[in-house]
């Protein structure tokens, strides 16, 4: 009896009050079933989100890794093999993983602003054309963001305001590598151009 059936008839017949466990409720994801995928977001959604909640602890933070979790969850179910363990367990698996990058990321991103501060000696600045400067600057930057293609703005948000390697950002968006590097590098060069940066 194929696979697909197999599960289906396992659907069937669970009782209504307990419903389908999440290895059956994943084996239809794999196969893009997203009514599966919502019963599985119901099942998994508490314990996933504690555990983002525990490692990560920022609650907006928090918030965004549990999107990307289940996104990879939809995107990556096919690699889920049953013969290693439960699906809840892979998920947990998947979501710690996830937590864990991100409070890398953030001390990374610390450390680096950090000895940056270190470096850089300390002078004397006008506070108010500072702000303004910054001010005018972020709204350039989202003009000229608005110019470049949907995949190529995705590309660069995650890379340059959230920290993602490339492999990192090809495996979020279900894209290969190399269309990753070449959308990169047309939309900074976009950037650059709409900026008016030079050299």
């Amino acid at each position: 009896m194929p696979e697909r059936e197999r599960a289906l008839q396992s659907l069937q017949s669970t009782p209504r009050d307990v419903g389908p466990g999440a290895d059956d409720l994943l084996a239809l994801v794999a196969r893009g079933d997203e009514t599966a995928f919502e019963r599985l977001y119901d099942v998994v959604s508490g314990s996933v989100f504690g555990l983002i909640r525990r490692v990560v602890r920022d609650q907006a933070q928090s918030e965004e890794v549990f999107q990307e979790v289940m996104l990879e969850v939809w995107r990556t179910a096919t690699r889920f093999d049953p013969g290693r363990g439960s699906a809840t367990a892979w998920i947990l698996t998947l979501t710690h993983r996830r937590a864990v990058d991100r409070v890398r990321s953030a001390q990374a991103a610390t450390h680096r602003e950090d000895r940056a501060a270190r470096l850089d000696p300390a002078r004397p600045f006008d506070e108010v054309s500072e702000q303004v400067d910054g001010r005018l600057e972020q709204r350039q930057v989202r003009r000229c963001l608005s110019f470049l293609t949907d995949l190529q703005r995705e590309s660069v948000l995650l890379a340059y305001y959230q920290g993602y390697s490339y492999p990192e950002v090809a495996s979020l968006l279900g894209i290969p590598l190399g269309t990753v590097k070449t959308r990169m590098r047309d939309g900074l060069i976009r950037l650059r151009d709409c900026m008016g940066v030079t050299g």
